[in-house]
């Protein structure tokens, strides 16, 4: 295979999350990785083509928070060794994601470390009480998930009557001796334990919430991943994470994208509208030919001119520097689970060889086989609203056809630009019990601890954590942005923008390719009549479901 000859770059090197460039979304989605609420909560963010699902495990004890469950499913998906093709993610960094993601699980695998040693030291000594201990706050925490108010009020009082009881225990418990105070260290042991791992998990906490917050807010810390860093020649594991770092920024940007019907191109967003220009090619002079061009010939006259945007008559801030690409557009399935990149001599570090693109754009034009798009992109908002323009050239027999598409991909659902919040409960004063106050509460509440001290001993083995807790499964075909994307149709200013850039590019389209038919002896009168009848169009324009065919 092509890729696995390509250099991924550099040798050693600590990988760290750069500050500048469009980071909106890239902060957006890496904060993921250190959130602490339920996993359920990312569920909110589907939207109504791509949906992610989360499988229940044995035991609800054993069950991971949001960021724990994003950050093992995202380093399996990406960094996997039998993993599918990826979806690149416009207007992000994949790479930076995944780094926060080994980031927060190396912080999470050294407070487990630190569990795994209280769990050693207060409970695996003392083995028969701390099985009772969490016997009764599985108990308690499977009827506290019961939709029965009732069921969750016996599950607080279960643990308050145990409780109870073991005081009871160690006050008039009849042994005497070793086995005694042995008895009476297994009813002990395990809330001390418990009390240690609350200092620990509370502590981490606070360092995930403070690199949560700090993404979100611009100034986040650099991911250092030093088990990234190959430490001798012979260090395969490392290796092959780094490997597996620079083989998924390669894959973000190949020039070979997929198209799924209704769901637009996967990743760039669905298509919102479309605009053809189709005339008979005619010889301007009687009696004589048109000189021979190809499809190529008008997309590089194209291509040349929307490198140009930017610039404009007046002094008024306009285009940002688009991006202006040739792409391989391959047709998937609206259903597809996978799909799966072209391999072979013309593809190397997944990006199609210019001659390819030239023997596309030129031959594969009707029937079956991938398609040439030039595409006009522009990366706004930070990073939050990606527009893509994509325009194509045909000639069937003695028709020219020009079709300009606009494709609109929209911010990151709301729920990953959600900022941390403390836990706090409203209380009636002590003497002005009429009044109420606000008291924060701590990050770690009990059963928190009791999860984390469970979990901490099998961190070394993931798998085992997923059959006893559970998982978090991806949408596939799975790529970072287009899985959590919102419409930017529910937001005026990009709304406005996406319907703006539109006409520019027709324009401009239109023009270039008029100056090649002109340029090789081609009757324009038809084409700039159409061209203008367009041009009055695209100023009334409205997104549509450009894919969506009543027929």
């Amino acid at each position: 295979m092509a890729d696995d000859v390509f250099d991924f770059g550099p040798g050693a090197q600590v990988p760290i999350m750069g500050s500048d460039g469009q980071t909106a979304a890239t902060h957006a989605l890496a904060s993921a990785a250190y959130r602490d609420s339920p996993v359920e909560e990312i569920l909110k963010a589907d939207n109504e083509w791509h949906k992610s699902s989360v499988s229940k495990g044995k035991f609800s004890l054993f069950e991971p928070n949001l960021g724990e469950a994003f950050s093992r499913a995202v380093q399996l998906r990406m960094l996997g060794g039998g993993r599918g093709a990826l979806i690149q993610s416009f207007g992000m960094e994949p790479q930076t994601v995944v780094e926060h993601a080994l980031a927060a699980s190396r912080i999470r695998k050294e407070r487990d470390s630190k569990l795994t040693a209280v769990t050693v030291v207060f409970g695996v000594l003392f083995l028969p009480g701390l099985l009772l201990w969490l016997g009764v706050f599985q108990l308690r925490r499977t009827l506290a998930g019961a939709k029965d108010k009732r069921a969750g009020m016996v599950g607080g009082a279960l643990l308050f009557a145990v409780a109870a009881l073991a005081v009871i225990v160690l006050v008039a418990l009849p042994f005497n001796g070793v086995l005694g105070w042995y008895l009476r260290g297994m009813i002990v042991a395990p809330v001390i334990g418990w009390l240690v791992a609350r200092r620990i998990c509370e502590m981490t906490a606070k360092d995930l919430r403070t690199r949560w917050d700090n993404l979100l807010s611009g100034g986040g810390v650099g991911a250092k991943i030093p088990e990234a860093v190959p430490g001798n020649p012979g260090d395969a594991t490392r290796e092959a994470l780094r490997q597996g770092l620079e083989k998924l920024t390669a894959e973000q940007r190949s020039n070979m994208v997929f198209y799924a019907g209704p769901k637009g191109i996967l990743g760039m967003g669905t298509r919102w509208g479309s605009w053809q220009l189709a005339e008979e090619l005619v010889p301007r002079d009687a009696g004589k030919e048109i000189h021979q061009f190809r499809a190529y010939d008008v997309i590089r006259a194209i291509h040349d001119q929307m490198k140009l945007l930017e610039r404009g008559p007046l002094n008024s801030g306009g285009f940002p520097t688009p991006s202006v690409k040739h792409w391989i557009v391959s047709p998937v399935g609206e259903g597809a689970g996978s799909v799966s990149r072209r391999e072979g001599q013309d593809v190397e570090a997944f990006q199609v060889k210019p001659h390819e693109i030239q023997r596309i754009c030129n031959h594969q034009q009707f029937g079956s086989g991938d398609r040439h798009y030039l595409g006009v992109q522009f990366v706004l908002w930070d990073g939050q609203l990606v527009i893509t323009m994509m325009i194509t050239v045909t000639v069937l027999h003695e028709t020219l056809r020009i079709e300009v598409t606009g494709h609109a991909l929209g911010p990151v659902h709301s729920l990953f630009t959600t900022k941390s919040s403390p836990k706090t409960v409203t209380v009636a004063k002590t003497v002005r019990f009429w009044e109420t106050t606000s008291r924060t509460l701590p990050l770690i509440d009990p059963p928190e601890v009791v999860r984390l001290a469970v979990r901490a001993p099998f961190t070394w083995y993931p798998p085992i954590l997923d059959f006893l807790g559970g998982k978090l499964s991806l949408p596939e075909p799975f790529g970072l942005r287009h899985a959590w994307a919102d419409q930017p149709w529910r937001h005026r200013f990009m709304a406005d923008d996406a319907m703006r850039a539109a006409t520019p590019v027709l324009r401009v389209a239109h023009n270039a390719a008029l100056r090649v038919l002109e340029e090789h002896g081609v009757d324009t009168e038809r084409f700039k009549g159409r061209a203008s009848s367009l041009s009055g169009a695209v100023q009334d324009l409205s997104p549509k479901k450009a894919d969506a065919y009543d027929a």
